[in-house]
């Protein structure tokens, strides 16, 4: 079927983060809400139909990860991706943070330190800090508005005695980057050398915008396997980020154990029942519909280049080559963060400020999501240019 993801669709009054909470978060009324990470856009019609069917059944007991929900999950990863999960390697989470937050528990103690590549996604620092832990950065490196990895500093980092983990962003959010096989085999061979785990956030895995290829983390060796575990959800996929649904897969039978200990403690076991109906659905019937996604996607990031370039053209671009989210260079103005933040405001639009997933490296940045009808797009880009007309040649 075609979908349609032009027309507006109104989140007011459904509790959408996003849209009723931006006032209260970021102080100010009437704003359009283009920060954090959902989409704008319907979920598929095969989804909306089973999450229908579920709820005219009418009980809504606890539940279980069916054997059809690990085959979904096991098929979709085989066909997208070229990995092959068996199912006892799967392990149901209510998110991708709470994840993260309960690796840092059972596989590092008060006190070490768990490397992180900034700027980057900001839950994970605060997930490092709340649990006593402190990050050690290994910054990216930006040159003509593409970034890179830093292996000498990764090296030199890896080797502090206190590193026990390293989380890994693939594809990286904010930058957009899709982390070729010869970095993510550096990345492993270092953290091999020195004893880091390695923790893989994969959820923009499907939503690569280029010809490159997501490559799992856990498919470059049977090493790799061992000594890796890969967050992955369906919620940025779909849209389903507030069904809190999401696997870890951990091949290694040790840290699975382990992992499953730190569950069972923290009273974690079936999941949602809509969000297991949900993911089962979309990774059965969801491929036409993102298809059709990264096609509007693409549409939307040549927009915004095009509006930008005409009308901004001392913003710099860093063009995702995965993920909706496009991380824009505003350093060139020479504003500070909380007078561009102010500025940003008053024009009427709600970005991510970039310090937040990093004070020195996120600073001069902000980022915006485009997964939204055009209309929204080039409305929230004529606030930004409202905002900067002024210092505008």
């Amino acid at each position: 079927m075609k979908y349609d993801f032009d027309t507006p669709i109104n989140r007011y009054n459904t509790g959408s983060v996003k849209w009723d909470l931006a006032e209260h978060i970021f102080g100010k009324k009437k704003l359009l809400p283009m920060w954090v990470a959902d989409m704008d856009f319907r979920s598929p019609q095969p989804v909306l139909d089973a999450l229908a069917e579920r709820a005219r059944h009418g009980i809504f007991g606890y539940t279980a990860c069916t054997p059809s929900y690990y085959e979904a999950t096991i098929n979709w990863f085989k066909k997208h991706h070229n990995w092959t999960i068996r199912q006892e390697w799967i392990s149901y989470t209510p998110g991708i943070v709470p994840a993260i937050s309960l690796l840092i528990q059972t596989f590092t103690d008060p006190g070490d330190k768990v490397l992180l590549q900034l700027p980057v996604y900001y839950p994970f620092m605060e997930a490092i800090r709340h649990n006593g832990r402190h990050p050690l950065n290994n910054p990216l490196q930006v040159h003509k508005n593409y970034y890179s990895m830093d292996f000498d500093d990764l090296e030199k980092k890896a080797a502090d005695p206190a590193a026990r983990m390293m989380i890994l962003c693939s594809p990286h959010n904010p930058v957009g980057r899709v982390w070729t096989r010869a970095e993510l085999q550096r990345v492993a061979d270092i953290c091999r050398a020195h004893d880091i785990l390695v923790v893989s956030d994969e959820i923009h895995c499907d939503l690569v915008l280029g010809d490159k290829k997501h490559t799992p983390f856990a498919t470059l060796s049977e090493e790799c396997e061992r000594n890796s575990i890969t967050c992955t959800s369906a919620s940025k996929t779909f849209n389903l980020a507030g069904l809190q649904t999401a696997n870890v897969m951990i091949p290694d039978p040790h840290k699975r154990r382990a992992f499953q200990k730190s569950l069972r403690r923290n009273g974690i076991s079936g999941p949602n029942s809509f969000g297991a109906v949900a993911l089962e659905a979309s990774y059965r019937q969801g491929e036409e519909w993102i298809e059709q996604l990264l096609g509007y996607l693409r549409s939307n990031l040549a927009f915004l280049k095009e509006y930008l370039t005409a009308n901004l053209p001392r913003v710099g671009i860093i063009e995702p080559e995965a993920t909706y989210l496009v991380w824009l260079d505003f350093r060139k103005y020479g504003i500070d963060a909380q007078q561009r933040r102010r500025m940003l405001l008053d024009a009427g639009i709600a970005l991510d400020n970039g310090f937040i997933f990093g004070e020195e490296d996120g600073s001069g940045f902000e980022r915006i999501n485009i997964a939204c009808p055009r209309s929204i797009l080039k409305e929230g880009l004529e606030k930004i240019a409202a905002a900067f007309a002024p210092y505008t040649p």
